[in-house]
């Protein structure tokens, strides 16, 4: 059984500014051999969601460098899984976050801005860290930065993508207890 919870906005910026000018042991470091942007927004993106999708070849899941799926740290494939768009439609209403695409003005702390190059090549992914006013501030790696803001980015093209929340998996004992106790809000430990 899916049932969706919310995505934790607080955890996800909370992890991009603690690892955004360094690097967290638990991943491989891609910086020098194609980016780490994308994966760096991924692990933002765990902190928020706690919810992989195993899901072989479309789904959005780390174990190990060898062990990935292309949407972990690929900036198209990323946004094809989180939006649901192209062959990862079918997976985009399983297990994990998923968002869609507004306008800036839509976006918030947590979301992510992914930008593109006057060819329309979609080349680096950020996550939004602070909000002042009008101004938006990202974190991210590769080219590490903690609360830049977007303007100071030289883009053709941006897209902001709002997670709308986090698809999870209940067991059948989580089941039980979601329904025993009225709902994911009130369920302990589901």
């Amino acid at each position: 059984m899916l049932i969706t919870k919310p995505y934790n906005r607080e955890r996800a910026v909370a992890y991009a500014r603690t690892w955004a000018l360094s690097r967290n042991p638990l991943f491989i470091d891609f910086t020098g051999i194609g980016g780490n942007c994308t994966n760096f927004v991924s692990q933002s993106i765990l902190a928020g969601s706690c919810t992989m999708n195993y899901t072989p070849s479309f789904g959005w899941y780390y174990i190990s460098p060898e062990e990935r799926a292309p949407a972990w740290s690929s900036v198209e494939y990323f946004y094809d899984f989180i939006t649901g768009k192209q062959a990862f439609a079918e997976q985009n209403g399983g297990a994990g976050p998923f968002a869609t695409e507004v306008p800036r003005e839509q976006a918030t702390l947590g979301d992510v801005v992914q930008y593109a190059n006057g060819e329309g090549d979609w080349y680096h992914t950020v996550i939004i860290t602070m909000i002042d006013g009008d101004e938006i501030y990202v974190s991210a790696q590769s080219d590490d930065a903690l609360d830049r803001p977007i303007s100071s980015y030289n883009f053709a093209t941006a897209r902001f993508l709002h997670i709308e929340g986090v698809r999870v998996e209940l067991s059948d004992d989580a089941c039980y207890e979601f329904l025993l106790q009225g709902g994911y809000e009130n369920a302990q430990d589901v």
